[in-house]
């Protein structure tokens, strides 16, 4: 093997060196000179998603001379231990992406999230997209896009079959009926990271319990975790296992690799819940697939309080400034730009994103079509594992999985929720 001359080694050292020495010199908070400062940015997105946050950062580099940024993307399952790591060994990112709500909750309650309510401008965005990183009249975090959860479907194969989209869930029993018998998957799941699954026990429990449900059940006022209607929910979870609506194994499979997609893409599956996001990575996945892909909300349950016009949806992704920064000042206005009306519009149109921020115009129909079903939508359940304080919502996380795998009862489910509220809640 070649190995260079001593004297070149050295140069390198004491290039190296002085290039170190430079940088640890000018890391002053973030006033001041921006020459040579690293920023390190964690982020979840995908596909075109990742591309519109990769292009926000390349604009904020080049109006920040000298400032580098870190990005780095992170896997959506495992992100959110790596980020509790890094929050509690003291050595987090600078900016880093969350969805609100409780678990951000969290780390605002340990000083650990910048307070961004004199940095931000709350005219910018949709009072909606704002709530879920608010907390104590202060803001932690600025929204980029909201999500609604339908149920995507495989226009082809409805085509095929007769089937049109349902208006009650008794409609919808019916295609999965004719969807089985004709060896075609009904719903593709992949629930080993059990928050897929968490969809369905969701619409399920609004359709039955109604709006207020939730807010019920987590503000510890009426009903509680082990209420009739998330008996109910557990109970049409275990029906749709029972009955084969879901591929073989789908509790040990992998959502982040594309499992539950590739079944619909390989036309083995006919349906899919799964949100708004799915357009955008469809369109990077298997972008022929697109013309195939239509979408209704799920359906209302007969003598349930829920409406079809109820939606689970959220904010995602919210990016935050951590405490902690030695460059405070400057991660705030990365995360300006990553929450931008350029960054916003650039989403809405490659990645079929419904924007937080105002004032975007939509030239993509689908995404104007996702977009109205926001706008007429009578309610939007936020999800549940993201609202809730994170020990509450693994437990609620675990036991809709053991449901779908029919070794839980719903009541014990619902007991095991409800037992685990009082304990956090109250």
């Amino acid at each position: 093997m070649w190995k260079p001359k001593v004297w070149v080694t050295a140069l390198i050292i004491l290039f190296i060196t002085a290039g170190c020495s430079d940088s640890e010199s000018s890391t002053d908070g973030g006033s001041g000179d921006d020459t040579s400062k690293t920023l390190t940015l964690w982020h979840i997105e995908t596909g075109e998603s990742e591309v519109a946050i990769e292009d926000a950062v390349k604009r904020f580099e080049e109006n920040h001379e000298g400032v580098n940024v870190e990005v780095v993307r992170q896997e959506n399952d495992p992100y959110k231990t790596k980020l509790s790591v890094a929050m509690g060994g003291g050595t987090p990112p600078d900016v880093f992406h969350s969805w609100g709500g409780g678990w951000l909750e969290k780390f605002v309650e340990a000083g650990q999230v910048k307070d961004l309510s004199d940095d931000i401008d709350p005219e910018q965005f949709l009072p909606a997209a704002l709530s879920p990183a608010e907390f104590e009249g202060k803001n932690y975090g600025a929204p980029l896009a909201m999500d609604i959860v339908p149920v995507w479907y495989n226009k082809g194969i409805f085509e095929k079959f007769g089937l049109e989209e349902p208006e009650t869930y008794e409609e919808l029993i019916e295609i999965i009926e004719t969807l089985k018998s004709n060896d075609i998957v009904p719903f593709s799941l992949a629930n080993q990271s059990k928050w897929p699954g968490s969809f369905y026990y969701m619409y399920f429990a609004e359709r039955f319990g109604g709006p207020d449900l939730f807010n019920e059940a987590y503000k510890r006022e009426g009903r509680g975790f082990d209420d009739e209607a998330y008996v109910k929910a557990g109970e049409k979870i275990r029906e749709l296992a029972e009955m084969g609506a879901f591929p073989d194994g789908f509790n040990g499979m992998n959502f982040d690799t594309g499992q539950s997609r590739q079944l619909l893409y390989a036309e083995q599956a006919g349906m899919i819940i799964q949100g708004n996001w799915m357009l955008g990575t469809t369109r990077n996945d298997m972008p022929e697939f697109e013309e195939k892909l239509g979408f209704f909300l799920f359906p209302a349950m007969e003598g349930g309080q829920g409406s079809k016009k109820d939606i689970v949806g959220g904010v995602s992704p919210v990016y935050s400034v951590a405490e902690k920064s030695e460059n405070k000042e400057l991660a705030t206005e990365l995360v300006k730009e990553l929450t931008s009306k350029a960054t916003a519009q650039q989403l809405a149109n490659t990645d079929g994103a419904i924007s937080a921020v105002k004032d975007i115009e939509y030239d993509d129909e689908y995404v104007q079509e996702i977009s109205n079903v926001l706008e007429e939508a009578e309610y939007m359940q936020t999800f549940y594992d993201q609202t809730l304080p994170p020990e509450l919502a693994e437990v609620h996380l675990d036991t809709t999985q053991a449901l779908f795998g029919l070794s839980k009862t719903p009541e014990e489910a619902a007991k095991e929720v409800e037992e685990k509220a009082k304990e956090v809640l109250e």
